[in-house]
């Protein structure tokens, strides 16, 4: 019975602490691609492929994305989906370009990452699966989230500037 009720404890503090919500931008209508990591090698630079397509994180303070205040669109530097808009981009201070919610919540897709021991909620590319960054718990309202990206993950679009044709 004491097992029971610490179960339902526990399932209930993790619905109440908002990474479910955060979870379900797993669910997406973007037709995914199903191409092996290695054709996307030639079509990204070296540092965006180990970043895509092995999970690596680019080096904090690192991308000249971080700083760019300009109005447009952050689109996955892989396959060019809209991930991101100008406008929920915010200075979080962690030297990662830093987002407050997606352009579009199926445009992202979710899994869990244990790599720190610490279970974290990892987010890629819902149409290449191109790995982009980790979204965390803490970032401003209205939602409270903090999208933060790797730079070399993405492209920035200037408002005015066409997006480039999705590619894959």
């Amino acid at each position: 019975m004491q097992r029971r009720r610490f179960l339902q404890s526990a399932l209930l503090l993790g619905v109440t602490s908002g990474l479910p919500a955060m979870l379900a931008h797993g669910a997406s209508p973007v037709r995914k691609l199903d191409a092996p990591a290695d054709s996307w090698r030639g079509k990204v630079s070296d540092e965006a492929w180990q970043v895509l397509f092995r999970e690596a994180t680019e080096r904090a303070g690192s991308s000249p994305l971080n700083d760019e205040k300009r109005e447009g669109t952050f689109v996955c530097a892989a396959c060019y989906l809209p991930l991101f808009s100008s406008e929920h981009k915010y200075e979080s201070g962690t030297g990662w370009p830093s987002f407050t919610r997606p352009i579009e919540d199926g445009n992202i897709g979710t899994k869990r990452d244990f790599k720190l021991i610490i279970p974290r909620t990892e987010y890629h590319c819902a149409r290449c699966g191109g790995h982009q960054g980790h979204v965390f718990n803490d970032g401003p309202p209205p939602r409270g989230e903090r999208w933060c990206n790797n730079g070399v993950a993405l492209r920035f679009v200037f408002k005015g500037e066409a997006l480039p044709a999705l590619r894959g």
